[in-house]
């Protein structure tokens, strides 16, 4: 007998949903229902949502289905308590989402893509290459599964930081966005919510117009052109220059500042030129720097480049984020957490064969 492929609710918006039970006979209010325990209870159930009548959920789960991930494995760092999870998607690929816990928030860093097509060379990721985009469901599977294990409460704030460039899956990266911040979920506020993007500048001014007004960081890492495009090859299609411009426009637009993110590599962009044109840059838009330290990919064994990388020592890097206080930028260094379970930055990558 043909197994029935059923269909995944996972990922669909409120709209969505409303028009696919309507479509198929079930009351509109019933949408409203099914978004409230999937998303806000975090149920992956049907018969966990005692409000539909016991004929209702039935007949649901026999077409529909509420997962799109399995999680498969969960890390812990002994000495941070950084929590790395490992997810198995429908097709047999794996994606890595990591929990961050800090003073007065928890922060979870969620994947956008199974791998990564963009090839910067300090990036774990990127040397996996790039696989397929995530749906929104299986993006927001990963917030409902983590939220599964530490309790809901616990997760602050969401940033999509983990595998892939958010801005070349689109789509989806905006719709989970959407469920995120949806008054049914009673999730989080979009100033709670933080997109990485490389600089995708068609991208970002289409974000601009949408206007959703969650918070954009930058991946900068050199203040020069010709080292970005070294270092990270989508500079050659989408320029520093053009991207700048794209994210002041979005900056006045949204009031908000721009996170300017910026890992430390010796010997290539940690000079006092580099210092002095990154606080030119800052100047000329609301931004603020994250100095990040470069965290060790040899557990993807690197080659070229990437192999030569080394990390600029600390000492170093609160020396050069003193040269840019000094111009009034407002700098923070971001504490590496998880490297002793390749979950800090730069670090998540699944090995393929």
């Amino acid at each position: 007998m043909e197994k029935i492929k059923k269909e995944t609710l996972k990922g669909l918006t409120l709209e969505e949903l409303e028009n696919l039970f309507v479509s198929n006979g079930y009351e509109k209010f019933r949408a409203s229902q099914v978004f409230n325990w999937m998303y806000n209870h975090v149920v992956f159930d049907f018969d966990e949502m005692k409000n539909l009548s016991k004929e209702t959920r039935k007949s649901l789960s026999e077409s529909y289905k509420l997962q799109t991930l399995d999680l498969v494995d969960i890390q812990s760092s002994p000495s941070t308590n950084t929590k790395k999870y490992l997810f198995e998607t429908y097709d047999g690929r794996k994606i890595e989402s990591v929990l961050i816990p800090e003073k007065e928030r928890n922060t979870l860093c969620i994947s956008t893509q199974v791998g990564c097509p963009l090839d910067c060379k300090f990036c774990a990721t990127g040397l996996m290459g790039y696989k397929r985009n995530l749906t929104a469901g299986e993006i927001v599977d990963q917030y409902l599964l983590t939220a599964k294990d530490v309790g809901k409460n616990k997760i602050t704030n969401i940033v999509f930081m983990g595998m892939g460039e958010p801005l070349l899956n689109f789509e989806n990266t905006l719709k989970s966005i959407e469920i995120f911040t949806h008054e049914l979920t009673k999730g989080l506020s979009r100033t709670r919510i933080t997109v990485s993007t490389a600089g995708i500048a068609n991208k970002i001014k289409e974000l601009t117009d949408k206007n959703y007004r969650i918070k954009l960081a930058l991946s900068l890492h050199s203040p020069f052109e010709e080292v970005r495009s070294k270092i990270m090859p989508i500079n050659k299609k989408y320029s520093l220059s053009e991207n700048l411009m794209a994210l002041k426009e979005y900056a006045v637009k949204s009031r908000t500042r721009i996170t300017f993110e910026y890992t430390m590599l010796k010997g290539i962009n940690d000079r006092l030129e580099d210092a002095k044109e990154l606080a030119r840059i800052c100047s000329k838009l609301p931004s603020k720097i994250n100095i990040i330290p470069f965290n060790s990919i040899k557990h993807m064994n690197p080659s070229g480049i990437s192999a030569e990388l080394e990390p600029t020592p600390m000492i170093e890097i609160h020396r050069f984020a003193d040269r840019l206080r000094s111009y009034n930028i407002t700098v923070m260094i971001r504490e590496t957490q998880g490297d002793d379970i390749a979950a800090a930055c730069g670090q998540l990558a699944v090995k393929y064969n």
